[in-house]
């Protein structure tokens, strides 16, 4: 389906999950390596042979797939990046406790791990997308027919069942349903007409209806409004439901009204995901009546929905009512100035808040500063604030440097794709001087930045333990100026971000004369100079 977007250059991003079958035979080799040879580790536990070193690595690895794998399900629009670092740090973890326990008994341990996993979660979505026929279906679902089994969550995502597949899935189903707590259906229908899709959707919805779910993912189906109705007996039957997933589903007004009306009740939904719909101002209204039936709501995402002021100030008000909210995700709609104030007014209820996603909303000054100023009194422990591509100049910088001051807890900062220029970002850095000691990223791309501005915010980032990444790509700093910023971060590769976008003419109309004669420089300096005794919050 179409997506829509607000953004001016977004930039290109890669896939870092999942890794490739040559990547994880790589990484089983490197673990079979660290348990069969010398080191600290096995000098203190001893190491194993050969044979049980592999045979261990080769646990420990998949273990570790399955667990990231399972946070990437939860972000699966993201680069992975969280995956990888979760799938590297559990296998460490794993190493650590085979060599603790010695090979006999940690064999026993990861028999043991792999055996719950095995009997609580059954998920044919790995492997290549492809069609489901009968008897591949029979193969596939044949462990759902054991007997005793102990199943409660079941993910058929990226396997698209056909008529005659979803019959033989249908009666074990309807067997399991009792005991079923999470079920993935997205991406099952992939490719199929949209008759038989119909009727698949019609054979799950019947076969689940009744079964207490506490998640149910739907995500990636080309629903609409016909295919929402499809599901209607399962949707009907639940009220214990703590996730929904509705993500790029082709969910307009008339398919969100559905939405609204199939659910009977929310009273315990935590996560509501609906990214990517072309839900727009009237689809909007129906999902703000989802939101406020849904006070224990902590997670919800309705990014890239074409959602304007209207339905962006509708949502908003109904995100009054959900106290509990921790995560925040409306990027990629056209809310405007209007709607931005209107949520500021729901953020001053909103004081557990971890992350907030607001970029390419079209806030503007204005709706940047209420909002602002909300989060500056609200949500001590906020973590990640993006307000990327907003129209935001360097007049709303004091409050929002203001508010960032008050987050000391903030790890991940973006404001790319606006105009704070060099007294925004500078006025920023100093925001960010005094603690902030859990910072690990800053985006600041793309904002007319020049030389005093980028080294200010260098200066102030590098001396963050643990920082990562400092994005001032796209902006245009002067070659001496990329090239001090560079000497900051000498110490410290893969921190600073590439300047391969940077326009180092780019102030030509301005400065360019005086830079060849250090005129440039002077005006870099008078501007550094005059920034230097303001103070965050300070009002002009």
């Amino acid at each position: 389906m179409e997506t829509t977007s607000n953004s001016k250059h977004r930039p290109f991003s890669i896939k870092l999950w999942p890794p490739s079958e040559s990547t994880r035979l790589v990484l089983v080799q490197r673990l079979t390596n660290n348990l069969s040879s010398n080191s600290i580790f096995t000098q203190k536990y001893g190491a194993l042979n050969k044979e049980d070193a592999e045979e261990n690595a080769k646990k420990i690895e998949d273990i570790a797939f399955n667990v990231a794998n399972e946070q990437y399900d939860r972000e699966p629009d993201g680069d992975g990046g969280a995956a990888v670092q979760l799938y590297a740090k559990e296998c460490s973890k794993l190493l650590l406790e085979v060599l603790k326990r010695g090979p006999e008994e940690k064999e026993k341990e990861l028999a043991s791990q792999n055996n719950a996993s095995a009997e609580t979660f059954f998920d044919i979505s790995k492997g290549q997308r492809a069609f489901i026929k009968a008897e591949e279906a029979e193969n596939l679902l044949r462990p759902l027919k054991e007997p005793g089994n102990s199943y409660t969550k079941i993910c058929f995502s990226n396997r698209s069942f056909g008529l005659e597949a979803a019959c033989v899935a249908e009666p074990i189903l309807v067997s399991l349903k009792n005991q079923l707590k999470e079920i993935d259906l997205s991406d099952f229908i992939a490719g199929r007409p949209e008759t038989e899709a119909l009727e698949v959707m019609n054979i799950f919805s019947a076969a689940l209806e009744g079964s207490v779910l506490k998640s149910l993912n739907l995500s990636n189906n080309a629903l609409g409004e016909k295919g929402v109705r499809a599901f209607g007996s399962l949707l009907k039957s639940q009220s214990c439901l703590e996730e929904l997933y509705l993500m790029n589903d082709g969910i307009s007004e008339e398919a969100a009204k559905a939405v609204c009306e199939l659910i009977p009740s929310t009273e315990k939904l935590k996560v509501l995901h609906f990214h990517n719909n072309m839900t727009g101002d009237e689809g909007a209204l129906a999902i703000s009546d989802v939101v406020k039936r849904s006070p224990f709501l902590e997670d919800f995402r309705c990014s890239s929905t074409r959602v304007g002021s209207g339905g962006g100030v509708a949502l908003a008000k109904a995100l009054e009512s959900c106290t509990n909210l921790k995560k925040l995700d409306l990027r990629d709609n056209m809310f405007g100035v209007e709607a931005g104030i209107a949520l500021s007014k729901a953020f001053s209820k909103h004081l557990d808040l971890v992350e907030v996603y607001l970029s390419y909303l079209n806030l503007e000054d204005e709706g940047t500063v209420a909002i602002a100023n909300a989060l500056k009194e609200s949500a001590p422990s906020l973590e990640v604030l993006e307000m990327a591509g907003n129209d935001i100049t360097a007049d709303a910088a004091p409050t929002i440097a203001a508010c960032i001051a008050a987050k000391q807890h903030l790890t991940k900062l973006n404001l790319a794709e606006n105009e704070l220029k060099d007294e925004g970002t500078i006025q920023i850095s100093k925001a960010l001087e005094e603690g902030h000691t859990l910072l690990k990223e800053v985006d600041m791309s793309t904002n007319f930045i020049r030389r005093a501005g980028a080294w200010h915010l260098a200066q102030v980032v590098v001396q963050k333990p643990g920082f990562r990444l400092l994005n001032i790509n796209g902006n245009i700093i002067s070659d001496d100026g990329v090239d001090e910023v560079k000497e900051v971060f000498k110490k410290y590769p893969g921190v600073l971000g590439s300047f391969d976008e940077n326009d180092p003419e780019g102030g030509d109309d301005d400065d360019d004369d005086g830079e060849k004669s250090g005129g440039g420089e002077a005006n870099e300096d008078e501007l550094e100079s005059k920034m230097k005794n303001l103070e965050v919050g300070q009002e002009e």
